[in-house]
């Protein structure tokens, strides 16, 4: 059987997320930006509920691309930031121990997030296919190109040679995978509510309108209609 039709586990999987700095982040324009910094935390935090090992690199941060951003730091504020020159992350010996180590422990499927997507992303899982006998697992919409079309290309390209394309509410939702599972349960449902749009909309409303739940935030007193007329 082929492994590419077992699905994500916490147990089989590990995360990386490349460059996700802001000079990278400016030249985006495959997606809102703001909903790609959006789904990289979201992404983040459904790893650290997980416990699934995460790899955070970054490149020529003091000369050119900026500090990763806090949001994404505050949620592994213990993790070492593995810097490069090369734009191609597979070139750095220290990224390639950090995923060894946790190949090693069975978790061959790595979910990677990164910018650009047809220049780092694209480098990267070449490369480590070429040369490993790990899987990768692209997250579309937690990564960005320079154009549409570049991230579309670059995406297309990486399918061809192997690469599983994902999104980000895909991995999380394939690690929960039963609600049975409470252990998990109430922290994905905060995920969902804050970075999961509509369907968080949705839970929220299920949640007080349908099921009578308390309110998420305090808030000061409703004041009852007052007709001007």
């Amino acid at each position: 059987m082929s492994s590419k039709l077992q699905v994500l586990t916490p147990q089989n999987s590990q995360l990386i997320f490349i460059d996700q700095q802001p000079q990278m982040a400016f030249g985006v324009q495959s997606m809102d930006r703001q909903m790609l910094k959006n789904n990289v935390v979201g992404l983040a935090k459904a790893a650290k509920v997980f416990d699934v090992p995460t790899t955070i690199t970054t490149v020529e941060t003091e000369s050119f691309s900026g500090h990763t951003y806090p949001e994404l730091l505050a949620v592994y504020p213990e993790a070492p930031l593995l810097e490069r020159t090369s734009m191609n992350s597979w070139d750095d010996l220290k990224v390639r121990e950090a995923l060894a180590a946790n190949a090693g422990q069975g978790r061959k499927k790595i979910v990677v997030s990164g910018l650009w997507t047809e220049v780092c992303n694209t480098t990267f899982a070449l490369s480590c296919l070429a040369d490993t006998d790990y899987e990768i697992y692209m997250v579309a919409d937690a990564s960005g190109g320079t154009s549409v079309d570049a991230h579309k290309y670059a995406m297309d390209r990486m399918v061809q040679a192997g690469v599983v394309p994902v999104t980000w509410q895909q991995v999380l939702l394939e690690w929960q995978r039963d609600w049975a599972r409470r252990g998990t349960y109430d922290a994905v449902i905060s995920i969902v509510k804050e970075h999961s749009g509509a369907y968080g909309m949705g839970v929220d409303y299920a949640y007080t309108m349908v099921h009578k739940a308390p309110e998420r935030v305090d808030h000061g007193p409703v004041l009852a209609p007052k007709p001007a007329a």
